[in-house]
């Protein structure tokens, strides 16, 4: 049995052919205009997956469905993108669009981090897991949860918004305009943000010869850190630490087997995913008695979203 999945983004929209066991057979990638009105938008993204199905030469009658995650406000149900900031998408009536387009029927949406959520679950680093939640640290920080093998979206499907979470009353301004919340503080962009601050505190660092040099990512502290640089490592320590605190406070509302975490701040392996491990083995409520969770970083990476749509229909 063969699935679509359709993985949109900012910049980009991303399809393909997956089979039964989140095998990808066929997968292209187009630049997405963002900015356009909304119904043109979506005839874009129809006009992808009809090029993806006459590549991978399946007959639509042979699909069993188009799953489609995308970032934003997503009602599930009613398979409406109410609205994402990054997307011209505004009660946008997504699934019906392109089911009408593409002429398949069977056309179901979520939030693309509920997707990588599913993926990494079914197929990937939480593979065998019924409950677990995904923590993707990126531009913002997005999450996903997976309940007895289902998605847990919350009222209408407006749940699950873990980086939006309150840890910090008051306190740094989060890419929404609210302050205090974990993504101003565990996001990629939080990363970078911090480590140009050190840099401008200790102009003669390592940390901010190499910015100087190279410039400024989420990578940056972390390579820098490996070089033995005392203010690159408080950077990470601090950055870890505000990570951590989050991942416990999913742990003890949630208790899943595992952790997952996603982005490309997750590339950095052991160095970021031991502290985790520890942060949460130690902070989570009843340790010594209850089964242990366990960090993991995410296997999928960027097939995370199109497997994870396609599992929508699965």
């Amino acid at each position: 049995m063969k699935f679509v999945g359709v993985d949109i983004g900012g910049m980009s929209v991303k399809v393909g052919i997956v089979d039964e066991n989140g095998t990808i057979l066929v997968k292209r990638t187009a630049t997405c205009h963002p900015e356009r009105p909304d119904s043109e938008i979506v005839a874009e993204i129809a006009a992808l997956i009809g090029d993806v199905i006459s590549e991978a030469g399946v007959r639509k009658r042979d699909l069993a469905g188009i799953g489609v995650g995308c970032p934003g406000s997503v009602y599930d149900e009613k398979g409406i993108v109410r609205y994402s900031c990054n997307i011209n998408f505004r009660n946008t009536p997504l699934a019906a669009g392109i089911a009408d387009l593409v002429g398949i029927g069977h056309v179901k949406l979520s939030n693309d981090a509920n997707c990588a959520a599913l993926g990494e679950t079914l197929f990937g680093a939480g593979k065998g897991a019924k409950n677990s939640v995904m923590v993707t640290l990126g531009t913002g920080v997005g999450t996903g949860i997976v309940v007895d093998g289902r998605l847990l979206t919350g009222n209408r499907s407006a749940g699950a918004e873990g980086g939006h979470m309150q840890i910090d009353i008051g306190g740094r301004e989060c890419g929404c305009g609210k302050k205090g919340h974990y993504e101003a503080y565990a996001s990629a962009t939080a990363l970078i943000a911090e480590t140009e601050e050190a840099c401008r505190k200790y102009p003669e660092s390592l940390l901010a010869h190499t910015a100087k040099q190279c410039g400024v990512d989420g990578k940056t502290a972390f390579a820098v850190a490996k070089c033995g640089c005392p203010v690159a490592q408080k950077v990470v320590k601090k950055y870890i630490k505000y990570v951590g605190m989050g991942l416990v406070s999913f742990a003890n509302i949630f208790y899943p087997e595992v952790i997952i975490v996603g982005g490309g701040i997750s590339n950095e392996g052991d160095a970021l995913i031991k502290p985790l491990q520890r942060y949460v083995s130690r902070g989570v409520y009843g340790a010594e008695y209850n089964p242990k969770i366990k960090v993991v970083a995410a296997s999928l990476k960027n097939d995370a979203g199109i497997v994870g749509a396609a599992a929508l229909c699965m």
